[in-house]
């Protein structure tokens, strides 16, 4: 039998328990989870209205849905005609108050771009190219330009890409030293318009930022631009905008470095015709140093077999004229020691292309090697008379010519102290297996080639990434290219229409109203299977030049 204070505390448990249930209940957390937010700040009002004629207000408040923040407003936000004084932005909630602190012309049309500046708080989803649009006057300017942005390598369609106008009086004044007041970004196909514009005479420019400011001012960005200005009286479409990296004007090294073998590394910002280099400082060590550059001339390895210095002064050369040169020090005393290793152009299945060469590249540059320390096993048999030969591109290649037994095994043996670097390293012993694909796993393609005209000259370039050409053809008539042994798989090829014949592609220049050379890319993907020959047409198209 319960007691008098037992009796008690269940009358409160049970008066409390349904209490406690129901608060359970009312405090039910919702789940968590759902559909990723991916929508911008949408306007709701705007005080004064958007495109509001006789437009005489100091403060425009513009009401969007949802709590939002201003990024990088300096750079992003543009008022056109531009006023002395420049207006401010700040955020109240879920407002933009703007407040106009100049006086306004008369009967005429204003435009606030706010680019990229406006984005959502919580994901940062950002309303492009919104923009708020007023008149002082009677009537709204109503005239667009539209078209679309390329990449001159790539031809595709480049997104986000600032298309930008200029009237053509103030060209020379803004274009690469001020950021413009009319412009707009290109949509995930590379199209763009710009609205709201007076009639008259502008330049246009497409500008791919490297660091946003909206300023052509840095040599890895990419720019396009018309040569003719545009004269606008009615709505213009079908502006086509081909962007390029442009080649600098003057020399620079973008990059430099003492590797761990202690030989000097440096990257430049373009490349060089018929370089060269020397050691100013000290000068006695200019003799015994060797210079390598890549085939691309725009980066170059210095190797010193003398390392007694503590400072150095490099000058770089094209075409024997002085380009740049810069200064590095090092603790006199200091020593680079790097294990010298190899490495063989053996894939990842360990199996040699056939019919190649096998290609040893050791990580520092070779002084002297001793071939008779060096074997090559067949099947467990040392091959005899070894050809190995010093690669004359490189001092750190050594080509082994052989012919390779497909269904044999091989083993590459390399002894102690077999090669000897520059700065006196001899590599430890080395040792690599690896067989020989077969030649029935590879495709000989013939390409017949037709070009629209034999007065001028034509490179056709194979590849499967665009970033890596695998095999480039000079050409000037109708004729067939044969690719031998190309490993299966899908293949492209471009055309560059070879302008000055020089055999290379070459960039344009802004300032000097130069375009790049043309590139066409076929539509036709080719695949190549194994043990096959294919044969394929190229009929290259008629050069479209633009104006």
């Amino acid at each position: 039998m319960l007691n008098k204070k037992s009796l008690f505390f269940v009358k409160i448990l049970l008066v409390l328990t349904p209490i406690f249930a129901f608060l359970g209940c009312a405090n039910q957390v919702r789940p968590q989870g759902g559909p990723k937010d991916v929508t911008p700040p949408v306007l709701v009002k705007a005080t004064p209205a958007n495109n509001t004629r006789h437009f005489n207000a100091k403060i425009i408040k513009l009401d969007f849905d949802e709590f939002f923040k201003l990024n990088n407003q300096f750079t992003e936000i543009s008022m056109s005609p531009t006023p002395e004084k420049q207006p401010e932005f700040k955020t109240d909630g879920k407002s933009l108050v703007i407040k106009l602190k100049d006086t306004l012309e008369k009967n005429t049309t204003y435009v606030i771009n706010f680019g990229k500046a406006i984005a959502d708080v919580n994901e940062g989803n950002v309303l492009k190219n919104f923009t708020y649009v007023f008149s002082t006057g009677e009537h709204i300017d109503s005239l667009s330009i539209s078209g679309n942005v390329t990449n001159t390598l790539t031809q595709q369609k480049e997104k986000d890409v600032t298309v930008m106008l200029f009237p053509l009086n103030k060209d020379s004044t803004y274009f690469g030293k001020k950021k413009p007041t009319i412009y707009t970004s290109t949509d995930t196909s590379g199209n763009f318009s710009l609205n709201n514009l007076h009639d008259g005479d502008y330049t246009i420019y497409a500008l791919k930022e490297t660091a946003p400011n909206k300023i052509f001012d840095r040599d890895d960005e990419l720019i396009a631009f018309l040569k003719q200005p545009i004269h606008l009286y009615t709505d213009t479409s079908g502006i086509q905008l081909s962007l390029f990296k442009q080649d600098p004007v003057k020399y620079r090294i973008t990059e430099n470095k003492f590797d761990v073998d202690g030989s000097l590394f440096f990257v430049f910002n373009k490349r060089f015709n018929n370089p060269s280099a020397k050691i100013i400082y000290p000068p006695a060590i200019d003799g015994s140093k060797v210079v390598e550059f890549t085939p691309t001339n725009d980066t170059a390895r210095i190797y010193m077999r003398n390392m007694n210095f503590d400072s150095l002064r490099i000058a770089f050369y094209d075409n024997g004229k002085p380009t740049d040169s810069i200064s590095k020090t090092k603790g006199r005393k200091e020593v680079f020691k790097a294990p010298l290793t190899f490495r063989v152009n053996i894939g990842l299945s360990n199996k040699l292309k056939p019919t190649s060469d096998l290609i040893i590249t050791a990580t520092s540059l070779i002084d002297t090697f001793d071939p008779s320390l060096v074997t090559l096993y067949e099947d467990s048999v040392a091959v005899s008379n070894l050809n190995l030969t010093r690669d004359t591109s490189s001092g750190k290649r050594f080509l082994i010519k052989y012919r390779w037994k497909p269904d044999a095994k091989y083993i590459l043996s390399m002894d102690d102290g077999a090669f000897t670097s520059i700065n006196g390293d001899k590599n430890k012993k080395f040792y690599k297996p690896f067989l020989v694909d077969k030649l029935e796993n590879y495709s000989n393609l013939t390409l017949k080639v037709t070009v629209p005209d034999t007065s001028k000259q034509y490179i056709v370039e194979i590849f499967q990434d665009p970033k890596t050409v695998l095999k480039s053809d000079v050409i000037t008539k109708n004729t067939s290219l044969v690719y031998k042994n190309f490993v299966t798989g899908k293949y492209s090829f471009r055309v560059i229409y070879d302008e000055n014949k020089n055999g290379r592609w070459d960039s344009g220049n802004v300032k000097l109203r130069k375009y790049p050379e043309n590139i066409w890319i076929s539509p036709t993907i080719i695949t190549l299977r194994a043990n096959w020959d294919a044969e394929e047409k190229l009929d290259i198209p008629k050069e479209k030049l633009v104006q």
